[in-house]
């Protein structure tokens, strides 16, 4: 389960398989106190279990590899979709590694909000189903925190070092590194013939991404609505001159929505647990100056949906979407459904910090930060893991019946669903239950666990 770097490597990996296990079957507090009141272990010493995090006694990158060899395994076929989206978890110590003064993503459109808080890097790999609908499960988690600015009474050295890091430090050139090493590791196992298709949102769709993309690799991403983009060049100068990079302007985002002899077109998508259809004018190829003049790309403009708050209400709209593709000749439906898909990443980020208890390890060194938060995402990961091994197996019976108030049937487990039978299926035979009209456990004597069930559920102290 686990690769640790220091010696005895048995009991690193065994204290650190306790804590990943209790981290998801935990009913209090996430913090490592609550991970060993989980596992029995309130009454022992405390200070290796910390030590392990703070000293670089587990490597959290280790516990993804498992999970992105299966995922890539699985999906032998077609691209390889991954997202990325960085995210912020609330702090409120000061002296904690990372923390700093960060608007809020959450506040309102009208007023910026700042809050103090630590950002991440996270990438997720789609693990598609066979009707079109995809679950992203988590592969990658890089913690990318905002330098502090140098105090007033700074050298001159020392203000060009916050600005050298401070360039390193961005989300833009931590994402690229990140889909750098993510590449790597697909050519050196066995899928360098696979393309990385890497669906971003707004924030990553800029020069600094697009220019360093490496072979093999193309980017999926929102544009603003008056990008200037240029066709291509018609044709070579006859003599003397510099070669043309880019051709006439093309029109604006805004423009192609509003331009009626450019026709719509309908794909069928997977979306919201049901097929769809979406409207999307397509325009291609181009060039930006953004991305530089060795990258064609083409412009997808999706429609804005109308729906109504009530069965008589007035009809609005939602938002259009514009969308780019480093890959001019990608198959249209299979663009939109990958971008589609990258929203899952958003649920990861709720179900990490709310179910999972992301963040709320009271740890302040840079190590422990990177790989208690590490730890807890691998461990998510897992989750999402054996859930879709036990669909592909077809093994996805649930120990405990649906409540009677869920009468829709999920379109798939969530991770509470996850979460609650793994609950059962380690403490139903050591606490003897038998209800819910299930049968009889045939083996009356307890299986050694490494939860414990009784001081899980006696000194749970508040829930997160």
């Amino acid at each position: 389960m686990a690769q640790v770097r220091t010696a005895p490597e048995t009991r690193n990996a065994d204290r650190l398989a306790r804590h990943v296990l209790s981290r998801l079957v935990c009913l209090g507090s996430h913090t490592i106190t609550g991970l060993l009141s989980t596992s029995g272990r309130q009454f022992h010493d405390w200070s290796a279990d910390y030590r392990l995090y703070g000293h670089n006694r587990v490597d959290p990158q280790a516990l993804f590899e498992p999970v992105r060899d299966w995922l890539c395994r699985q999906n032998s076929s077609g691209p390889v979709v991954m997202a990325m989206d960085d995210t912020r978890v609330r702090k409120s110590g000061k002296k904690t590694h990372g923390v700093k003064y960060t608007r809020d993503p959450m506040g309102p459109p009208f007023h910026v909000n700042f809050i103090q808080a630590q950002r991440f890097l996270q990438m997720s790999t789609a693990c598609a189903g066979p009707s079109g609908e995809a679950r992203m499960i988590p592969i990658d988690w890089r913690h990318a925190p905002v330098p502090r600015k140098p105090k007033p009474s700074a050298t001159a050295e020392e203000i060009a070092r916050y600005q050298e890091h401070e360039k390193r430090c961005r989300i833009s050139e931590v994402g690229v590194g990140r889909i750098a090493h993510l590449r790597t590791w697909l050519d050196k196992n066995g899928a360098e013939h696979r393309t990385l298709r890497t669906v971003v949102e707004g924030s990553f769709t800029n020069r600094t991404v697009l220019k360093h993309l490496p072979e093999n690799t193309t980017l999926v991403g929102r544009i603003r609505s008056d990008a200037k983009l240029y066709h291509l060049p018609d044709q070579e100068p006859d003599g003397r001159g510099r070669r043309r990079v880019y051709g006439l302007p093309a029109p604006t985002p805004e423009q192609l929505r509003q331009d009626e002899t450019h026709r719509w077109k309908t794909v069928d998508v997977f979306f919201g647990g049901e097929m769809r259809q979406v409207d999307v004018k397509q325009l291609g190829p181009l060039r930006w100056r953004a991305a530089g003049e060795n990258l064609d790309l083409q412009l997808l403009v999706l429609r804005p949906i109308p729906y109504r708050t009530t069965a008589t209400g007035k009809k609005l709209y939602r938002n259009p979407a514009y969308l780019i593709c480093t890959d001019p000749e990608a198959e249209l439906q299979e663009v939109i459904q990958h971008y589609l898909w990258r929203w899952d990443i958003e649920v990861n980020f709720r179900d990490e910090k709310t179910l999972l208890g992301g963040g709320k390890a009271q740890v302040r060194t840079q190590a422990a930060v990177e790989n208690v938060t590490g730890t807890a995402v691998a461990a998510y990961a897992m989750l999402l893991l054996a859930g879709a091994m036990c669909r592909e197996n077809n093994t996805n019976r649930l120990h405990l019946p649906a409540p009677k108030w869920q009468r829709r049937k999920p379109k798939r487990l969530t991770t509470t669903t996850l979460v609650q039978n793994l609950r059962y299926e380690l403490w139903a035979q050591s606490i003897h239950f038998s209800g819910f009209n299930l049968k009889t456990l045939l083996n009356s004597k307890p299986e050694k666990i490494p939860t414990t069930p009784e001081s899980a559920l006696f000194y749970a102290n508040r829930y997160s």
